[in-house]
């Protein structure tokens, strides 16, 4: 199997703008896909994205990777998720940030943690019980 060259276009190719919520749908997994699952450690079948390597600049990547994470739960509420939802999806995404303030401690966490993919199963779940219509098989 060929290794594919990483190429931006291919992730943003026909992403959505719409406010419905299959749009929102794919733009989340689009973020979270970006966020992390970009790229493959070599020889394992780990991923990694670009919260883990915007992570190593110290505190100002921790505050952009918490801004997208943000964005994923700015999309959350827009959907409509209840507040309990949201505030458990933005304690992930705190929790993230905060310990990305450690320096090692908070790459490994990035690394091994993923509040980016709990919360878009959480969005996931949500879409399925209350917009079927959304739902996408995963092959």
């Amino acid at each position: 199997m060929k290794n594919a060259a990483f190429r931006p276009e291919l992730l943003l190719q026909d992403l959505p703008v719409g406010r419905d919520p299959a749009s929102v749908r794919r733009r989340v997994e689009a973020m979270e896909r970006l966020l992390e699952g970009l790229f493959v450690v070599p020889g394992t079948n780990q991923k990694f994205g670009l919260d883990f390597i915007i992570s190593l600049v110290p505190v100002l990547g921790d505050a952009v990777a918490g801004a997208m994470g943000a964005w994923i739960v700015w999309e959350a509420r827009n959907l409509g998720m209840s507040k309990l939802q949201l505030t458990r999806m933005g304690a992930r995404v705190g929790f993230n940030a905060l310990i990305g303030i450690v320096p090692i401690v908070g790459n490994a966490a990035d690394f091994f943690y993923r509040s980016n993919t709990r919360n878009l199963k959480a969005i996931k779940r949500h879409l399925d019980r209350h917009h079927p219509s959304t739902a996408t098989i995963d092959l």
